[in-house]
């Protein structure tokens, strides 16, 4: 016994004196890192206020909720709004038009703000560059019901291609209100709208990617091709990486008043979509439990997803949304 307390004698001590030790470096640390935590409090409590907070309201979803009896005079119904919903065809035309306009968006729309910003990197004329990127990213400014109006000019039943057409003795026609080009309608106005704006976040990567490497690539003999090949598009790939698992988190986020503006003139069996679908049964019909169960269904669904991409990353050698340690 006592060789045993002997050999544990010297671990314990260790042990204090490493949590002494943690407990200097954290106070240290609380000391050294004052103002920036004092910066980041208002932050943490407005996230916490306004974004974490509500989500208690979640029960609701669980719930024969009734806005005059409230959370606790309500009845607590289990699973049945989710069974309910997975039950409904409505539902699941939702969620597979919001998949159809995500995957579509995906391969169509994601790619666009990386080639934008290829594009106006390899201008040299910095006030070209200025007068370009401003006049790309302005529409980000504009509201869906101008994007949706503007659009409504040009292809619309009475707009420029139809007049057109119309004037060269040709049928007009109007791709406005085509269900079936519907998705191909709101990836244009997303891609008119936001890829100007998508385009900073790369353009704020290539510039931190060192030039000693292109003018040691192009001593080297490299053209242009390969200085992107294996240069340009190495130092974005984390940016995209991280970028693609967020929107991959909001994969059953496709919007909500683009869809609402004109679902009247394609009708909900195209412009339905899960944000849409929430609006209407939880707040035109009033039936709230329900409207929460598809719209924690649709976070649920998100988080997972992230979750995964995360995980995906790892495993190709990316750090994702937060690293391993």
């Amino acid at each position: 016994m006592t060789t045993v307390g002997s050999s544990l004698r010297p671990k314990a001590s260790r042990a204090r004196g490493s949590a002494k030790a943690g407990g200097a470096s954290w106070r240290h640390r609380l000391r050294r890192d004052w103002p920036l935590l004092a910066m980041v409090a208002p932050v943490i409590v407005l996230l916490g206020v306004f974004h974490y907070f509500p989500t208690l309201g979640n029960v609701i979803a669980f719930q024969d909720y009734s806005p005059y009896a409230g959370i606790r005079g309500s009845d607590f119904i289990g699973f049945a709004n989710f069974e309910r919903m997975f039950s409904e065809p409505a539902f699941w035309s939702a969620l597979l038009n919001t998949l159809a306009i995500t995957a579509f968006q995906l391969v169509f729309y994601f790619p666009v703000p990386i080639f934008l910003a290829l594009l106006l990197n390899s201008v040299l004329s910095v006030r070209l560059r200025t007068l370009v990127q401003g006049v790309v990213y302005l529409p980000h400014f504009f509201s869906w019901v101008l994007v949706v109006s503007l659009f409504q000019q040009m292809i619309g039943g009475a707009g420029l291609l139809a007049q057109t057409l119309r004037s060269n003795g040709y049928q007009a026609v109007d791709l406005m209100t085509k269900p079936d080009s519907f998705i191909l309608l709101v990836t244009a106005q997303s891609i008119w709208k936001d890829a100007g704006w998508g385009m900073i976040v790369f353009l704020a990567a290539l510039s931190t990617i060192n030039p000693a490497l292109y003018e040691a690539a192009a001593a080297d003999g490299a053209n242009r091709w390969r200085r992107l090949w294996h240069i340009t598009l190495p130092g974005l790939r984390p940016v995209i990486v991280l970028l693609l698992i967020l929107r991959l988190g909001d994969a059953l986020t496709v919007g909500f008043e683009q869809f609402i503006l004109q679902r009247s003139a394609v009708g909900g069996g195209a412009a339905e979509v899960l944000d849409t679908y929430v609006y209407y049964q939880g707040l035109l019909v009033g039936d709230f439990g329900y409207g929460a169960a598809a719209g924690l269904f649709k976070g649920v669904v998100g988080l997972v997803l992230v979750l995964l991409a995360n995980r995906f990353a790892h495993l190709v050698g990316e750090q994702g949304v937060y690293s391993r340690s």
